[in-house]
């Protein structure tokens, strides 16, 4: 009896002292909370989940907002959007349409390849392939024919035409990041649920419609993020974002809604990021569609929406109402345009000009944003007062964009957000007609737009590409292919402790620079 008291005895010491380290019985990351050590995890909440992680097939912010964490360019932005380095030593221009690449030597793909100018070849060759038709307007300058490789780490890429704004245009989360053509080939068709990229977090699980986990790369070569692993949570709905910042359910919390911007505001355990984006939110009509096809009925229901008041009640001083199809920080933004005042019997006048004195019945595409959501409810009932029946249709954020892809919209609400200043970046691959179904959802075209596109393509900055660009605006405005609606504002909440984490203007954010304030 004495010896079985005495093992009893000692199996609880054991037991104590296991249930100790282990946290006894909980996770060992809530046991570290408890013992007070560092957390390893940072969790973020997110509007949408990601539609892929394969960067050639798709252009959304969901799945950016993954990727910018998982991969690489050539080239990046640094917060003063000048050209850096990132996967490229230095680089040269040899002339209007040549440019050579040095690379970073040393490089580790996570799945242990090392990159190398075959990769940058390989990565260019298959954007400008079908499986790139999201990125086209990233890619489309690039010659297949002139891309030469002079040895490991030393590239030649030549393009089509001089195309000014190339440096900056590979920097694009999508188009210009660097994959590794090994795991792409042994991924096959599931490359987008087996991403392998350079960058300082690397895959490691996705249940759909609700997480990614991504694990810290510790064989990075110069960054050393402080989580070990990061969990964005796909958490639609608005407010349960917030509580759950609120709650410490989630670290950051991204797109925190203008009726919850006070609550994070005003709550002494968050602190509130403001920073306005690039980005233009847009009512966008199918102009290869009867009857939108017709500039008089588009325009009638421009005339027909009160734009101003609307944006100002939905979005409550988050953002500015929209004059124009790029907003203020956009280089080159015309100043000159204005919001059109809301007139009914004109808007009436060009429908019956059009044939459609009665009105007609159609609908509106959202995603389930709620902004959006909102400002489709106040646009079904402005336009009865013209005789426009208008149905409001929600989709998942997936099958939404598959259905702009493929042209079965006949209204819809979306933004577009920049990922360079440029004036291109918010005007080529929305209404040139050769971006129809890829970014041009409106499948806008017209041949002295195109034109001048193309000419603003050309040009270096300077006086004269400039009032190119404000003509294009004005041109833009003149056929309507969308109402605009509002330029945009990045509103992200965080618990206080967390710190380093900047929002960034193109609506996808860095997360690896973030840390706990000890």
């Amino acid at each position: 009896m004495v010896n079985k008291r005495r093992i009893l005895s000692i199996l609880c010491i054991l037991a104590l002292l296991i249930g100790s380290l282990a946290g006894c019985g909980q996770s060992g990351e809530q046991a570290a909370t408890d013992e007070g050590t560092v957390k390893d995890t940072l969790v973020v909440a997110t509007s949408y989940d990601a539609k892929t992680l394969d960067p050639h097939t798709t252009n959304d912010i969901a799945s950016s907002s993954v990727m910018a964490q998982i991969y690489e360019n050539l080239l990046t932005l640094d917060d003063n959007n000048e050209l850096v380095g990132q996967l490229a030593e230095k680089w040269e221009k040899l002339d209007d349409k040549t440019y050579k690449f040095y690379l970073k030597k040393g490089v580790k793909f996570h799945n242990g390849e090392e990159f190398k100018a075959s990769d940058v070849k390989f990565s260019l060759l298959r954007a400008l392939n079908k499986e790139g038709s999201a990125v086209k307007h990233v890619v489309g300058e690039i010659d297949p024919d002139q891309i030469k490789i002079e040895d490991d780490y030393t590239i030649v890429v030549g393009l089509k035409r001089p195309f000014s704004v190339f440096l900056t245009y590979i920097t694009h989360i999508g188009g210009g990041v660097m994959l590794n053509e090994k795991a792409v080939t042994e991924a096959g068709d599931d490359y987008g649920m087996n991403p392998v990229g350079t960058g300082p977090y690397k895959f490691k699980s996705w249940v759909k419609g609700d997480n990614i986990v991504l694990e810290r790369f510790d064989e990075h070569r110069n960054i050393k993020p402080k989580f070990k692993e990061i969990v964005l949570r796909a958490i639609p709905e608005a407010t349960s974002r917030t509580i759950e910042l609120e709650s410490g359910g989630v670290d950051i919390a991204y797109n925190i809604v203008p009726t919850d911007v006070p609550r994070v505001d005003e709550n002494p355990d968050l602190e509130l990021l403001r920073k306005v984006n690039l980005s233009t939110q847009y009512l966008g009509f199918n102009c290869e569609k009867e009857p939108f096809n017709d500039v008089k009925v588009r325009k009638a229901i421009g005339l027909a929406l009160s734009t101003k008041p609307m944006v100002e009640s939905v979005f409550r001083g988050v953002g500015k109402p929209a004059m124009g199809p790029i907003g203020p920080g956009a280089k080159y933004f015309n100043k000159d345009l204005h919001i059109p005042e809301r007139n009914i019997e004109e808007a009436k006048k060009l429908l019956e000009e059009a044939g459609y004195p009665e009105g007609f019945s159609t609908e509106v595409w959202t995603n389930d944003r709620k902004e959006r959501i909102d400002m489709a409810t106040i646009m079904q009932s402005q336009l009865k007062e013209i005789g426009i029946d208008l149905k409001i249709q929600v989709l998942e954020w997936s099958a939404y964009l598959e259905g702009l892809k493929n042209s079965r919209q006949s209204l819809y609400i979306v933004g577009w957000t920049m990922s360079a200043p440029d004036p291109d970046m918010g005007l080529y691959p929305l209404f040139h007609s050769s971006m129809k179904g890829s970014n041009n959802f409106s499948y806008f075209g017209d041949e002295e737009i195109d034109k001048m596109l193309e000419d603003g393509r050309i040009l270096e900055d300077s006086a004269e590409r400039q009032e190119l660009y404000y003509t294009i605006q004005e041109k833009i405005v003149e056929k309507a292919p969308w109402v605009f609606l509002q330029n945009g504002e990045e509103v992200v909440g965080t618990r206080k402790n967390i710190k380093g984490f900047k929002p960034s203007p193109m609506g996808y954010h860095i997360l690896y620079n973030a840390y706990i304030e000890e």
